[in-house]
């Protein structure tokens, strides 16, 4: 397999190393990179862990990649290529010794298979490594409490997302065991906050000894890389498009309910609030989806458009049939990117099943329809034109409703912060 010079760097860096991180700018090739270093170990067994939709990606790349007598590849997702997976194991003596068993399984699949906690002598890869974060959920604790590899590679653009408390189940896996108590004191400026509830909880002011930790972490495998260190990309543009709310916005924020399409909106608590006025600001505003048909009217280039909710997807798919654009989808019920293969086509990516690993560079120009909260997915889904390959400069268009919950979450997003912190419900 053919690698780019930065990329060969990456492998050389590592080369004494059985425990790594790949921590390289979206689009710098880290599927490259990792599935190189797996094979340099050359353990029998092999476990790569992504997001259910590389599943199919993943299983592609190592199969068009590395010939069969070099690599059996399964995905765990699917119940015949289990079954084969692990009787490929048990007669893994009638293998040639140059032979690599490589299964492909997702994140919210992982813990429910206790069986591959029996694996022993392998490699695990994490793709989009940040993914266990939260060392309470199900998935970080099989991961990092249940399986006992030899091996460790992690892959990721973002390992943060701009906070480095969530980086210590990840830190754990690399075989530094700093404690969370130290973790936190050493690298992290907080102070305990009384809440308006009554109790306690750690304020994080913000991050101190960075570059020490960037240090420790390089001593332990990492390998961090920017893609202007690499080569220069093309330009990229934002465009702001603002959009007036409705009448029906106004009224659901002053009385915390309204009727709209026949369907009664009631804000129950703070949740149910900030989700209808998402959804009043995109699916229920006529003014948002006349300026997205205006925007596939003025330009015959092929376009990428980030949705959330599923009626929103309804009404985007109907102004592309009304355009006469051919288009196809990339979401829980559907993954077709390779609809963008036609000239003139728009591709519908939902952000939790799109905006990570997908490359869509063939396109330069992508449309937010309406934004997400989580700041990763948001920074992620820039990535997917601005990459390897993409030629022209990018443009990134935001539809956004004037003096409106999107506004305030654009806001939060633009400082590399998650809209999910109580701080920020008073901006609505």
């Amino acid at each position: 397999m053919q690698l780019y010079d930065h990329q060969v760097k990456c492998l050389d860096e590592t080369q004494n190393k059985n425990r790594v991180a790949y921590y390289l700018d979206m689009g710098l090739g880290k599927t490259y990179v990792g599935s190189e270093k797996m094979v340099q170990l050359g353990a029998k067994v092999n476990l790569v862990v992504c997001q259910k939709s590389k599943i199919n990606d993943w299983c592609e790349h190592l199969k068009n990649n590395y010939e069969f007598g070099q690599l059996i590849v399964a995905d765990l997702s699917n119940k015949k290529q289990w079954d084969v997976f692990f009787k490929y194991l048990e007669h893994q003596t009638n293998f040639t010794s140059h032979c690599l068993f490589v299964g492909v399984i997702n994140y919210d699949l992982i813990w429910r298979r206790p069986k591959l906690a029996t694996l022993t002598d392998f490699t695990l890869m994490l793709d989009e490594s940040s993914l266990i974060q939260h060392e309470t959920s199900n998935r970080t604790k099989f991961i990092t409490k249940k399986l006992h590899p030899d091996n460790v590679i992690l892959l990721s653009g973002t390992p943060t997302g701009g906070k480095y408390e969530t980086l210590l189940s990840q830190i754990n896996l690399l075989g530094w065991n700093i404690k969370e108590d130290l973790f936190w004191n050493q690298y992290i400026d907080w102070e305990w906050n009384e809440t308006d509830d009554g109790f306690w909880q750690k304020k994080i002011n913000g991050y101190k000894n960075v570059d020490r930790l960037k240090r420790k972490l390089r001593q332990h495998g990492c390998v961090f890389l920017k893609t202007e260190e690499v080569m220069d990309l093309p330009e990229q543009m934002d465009i702001k498009i603002n959009i007036p709310i409705t009448k029906e916005y106004e009224d659901f924020r002053k009385n915390d309910i309204v009727v709209v399409d026949g369907q009664e909106l009631v804000g129950e608590n703070l949740l149910t609030q900030m989700l209808y006025q998402r959804q009043l600001c995109s699916m229920y505003n006529p003014n948002k989806i006349e300026a997205f048909k205006d925007l596939v009217q003025s330009t015959e280039d092929r376009l990428v458009v980030f949705y959330n909710f599923n009626d929103e997807l309804d009404a985007l798919m109907q102004v592309a049939n009304e355009c006469q654009r051919p288009f196809g989808a990339v979401n829980g019920s559907h993954k077709n990117p390779e609809m963008l293969y036609p000239q003139h086509s728009i591709l519908f990516v939902q952000y939790q099943a799109g905006a990570m690993g997908l490359n869509l560079q063939l396109a330069n120009k992508i449309i937010y329809f309406s934004p997400p909260l989580s700041s990763e997915l948001f920074e992620q889904s820039k990535k997917r034109i601005h990459r390897i390959g993409q030629k022209e400069t990018c443009f990134y268009y935001y539809l956004v409703c004037k003096n409106s919950i999107e506004q305030s979450i654009y806001n939060t997003l633009s400082k590399r912060k998650d809209y999910t912190d109580k701080l920020f419900v008073n901006d609505i």
